[in-house]
């Protein structure tokens, strides 16, 4: 009996770098700044309670690959890529099902230019692909490095053409346009926007005034009274860049015309699908690495913490079998992707996968509630946290304008995090702890850690993070032991 090959979906992977959650119409955001794709993810589920593994782009990003908590990747900071540990990942499970593999954006994570069939990248914040630019766009390039990560106040003097979502749209609709239509494609869109530098061209500069951006929920008094490295980047950024604090409308809605730049190249991205019938059967996943403070506790950008502006992602699916739903009682994690991109295929979670298959939610299938009542993440690259008032060598100067917020006081020490309910719980290698009611309290500036009248939610959130923190202990690498794993990769067997 002749076997039929298996068609499988395409899969479309669009990631975006630091879009906080919330942040679009369809989230509850005042301003319609991604029309086309809330649109597009309407069709699917939304998950409201997605949060990252960890608030800075290289740990995320290989946890999305991996499936993997960086505490067992191990890459716990930007520069250390190249020391990940893992098993089989997305790319090695996409290439044995036959996929062909096209990147086009951003990279940072541990893959190379030979793991894909076309790699058009990396394009960072200020650069693309070394000699893919016309004369112009390299133009465009210098002015973004000029803007030395910063919020440019006049629209980008550059056409349309120059800005990196463009390029990289162009470039993935290239990729799928040589891929042969009897071969199931993977394309992974990932923009380096709406990261910092902070600017967009017209008509998307003047899009969304800065009298129409929404308040912020606490200013640099905030971070006074959270102290630690909230306090010391706080700090640093004044003193580097005196009264920037006082641009965070225009930060905001630069933002938001970034937002709509990409929305609008995405639109470009799938009219084209459409209209070269390469849009039928195809999987769709939306997600972020992590936030953006977006003026929150007077900051840009990201470092200090672990607030919900940081861990919370946009995080959706789109595509045959996912039934439409908004849910926003399940945590989920950037980790759990890849398992549900191997369910949706039908082929096995390699081991050492930590993350949990979403698929069953995604497609109405039963699950238990228990496995996804809670939510876990971890901050910081080892070592002792550093006090307020410390000054040890970073990777830049202290004096002048530039500054990397990400860096050797911000990131030391170990943080892990749990969600569940309305709850927030932080500890940290020194034992301080951090209990919030996000509900109540969004900005998470009442920490009621020692408030007696909540002892038994501590101790039930303490017993919760335990368990996560076991949880997430390597199964790598297997050795002559057999080891009991369950459907979907859930804790229950």
């Amino acid at each position: 009996m002749e076997t039929v090959p298996v068609k499988r979906p395409n899969i479309v992977l669009i990631m975006t770098d630091q879009q906080r959650a919330g942040w679009t119409a369809a989230s509850g955001f005042p301003l319609d700044t991604m029309p086309f794709l809330d649109g597009l993810m309407g069709t699917g589920a939304q998950l409201q309670r997605a949060y990252t593994t960890s608030p800075l782009c290289v740990p995320a990003r290989i946890s999305l690959l991996t499936g993997r908590y960086p505490s067992a990747h191990r890459v716990r900071q930007n520069s250390a890529a190249q020391h990940v540990l893992r098993g089989d990942d997305l790319v090695d499970v996409l290439r044995g099902a036959g996929y062909a593999l096209h990147l086009a954006g951003k990279t940072h994570f541990h893959r190379r230019p030979g793991d894909f069939d076309t790699f058009a990248a990396p394009y960072w914040h200020e650069r693309g692909p070394a000699g893919a630019a016309t004369p112009e766009q390299e133009a465009f390039e210098e002015w973004l490095v000029s803007l030395d990560h910063a919020v440019s106040h006049e629209p980008a003097p550059f056409p349309l053409e120059c800005q990196f979502p463009h390029r990289i749209v162009t470039d993935a609709i290239s990729a799928i346009d040589r891929t042969p239509g009897d071969r199931p494609f993977f394309s992974w869109l990932s923009f380096p926007e709406p990261h910092n530098p902070y600017q967009v061209p017209e008509p998307y500069f003047s899009l969304f005034g800065e009298d129409e951006v929404p308040d912020r929920l606490a200013g640099p008094d905030a971070a006074e009274r959270k102290g630690g490295t909230y306090t010391w980047l706080r700090r640093l950024t004044e003193e580097k860049r005196p009264g920037f604090d006082a641009e965070w409308r225009r930060y905001r809605a630069n933002y938001c015309g970034m937002l709509r730049l990409i929305d609008d190249q995405l639109r470009r991205f799938f009219t084209h699908l459409r209209e070269t019938g390469r849009d039928a059967d195809t999987l769709v996943f939306f997600v972020a690495d992590h936030g953006d403070y977006t003026g929150d506790y007077g900051l840009q950008r990201k470092g200090a913490g672990m607030p919900e502006c940081l861990m919370r992602i946009p995080f959706a699916v789109a595509g045959p079998g996912v039934r439409p739903m908004v849910n926003g009682t399940d945590f989920v994690s950037l980790a759990d992707l890849f398992p549900t991109v191997c369910d949706a295929l039908d082929v096995e979670i390699p081991p050492g996968v930590q993350g949990r298959s979403l698929w069953p939610m995604l497609t109405g299938e039963p699950y238990p509630a228990e496995e996804f009542a809670s939510g876990y993440g971890e901050r910081g690259f080892g070592g002792l946290s550093y006090a307020v008032d410390e000054r040890p060598p970073l990777h830049f100067p202290y004096e002048g304008r530039t500054f990397d917020e990400l860096n050797t006081v911000t990131q030391a020490g170990t943080t892990v995090m749990l969600r569940r309910a309305r709850w927030k719980l932080l500890l940290d290698e020194r034992g301080a702890g951090e209990l919030y009611d996000v509900d109540a309290d969004p900005a998470e500036l009442d920490n009621r850690y020692d408030d007696p009248a909540l002892a038994g939610v501590r101790a039930d959130l303490t017993t919760d993070l335990a368990r996560w923190m076991i949880r997430v202990r390597d199964d790598l690498p297997q050795a002559v032991y057999t080891l009991k794993r369950s459907p979907h990769n859930w804790s229950q067997a």
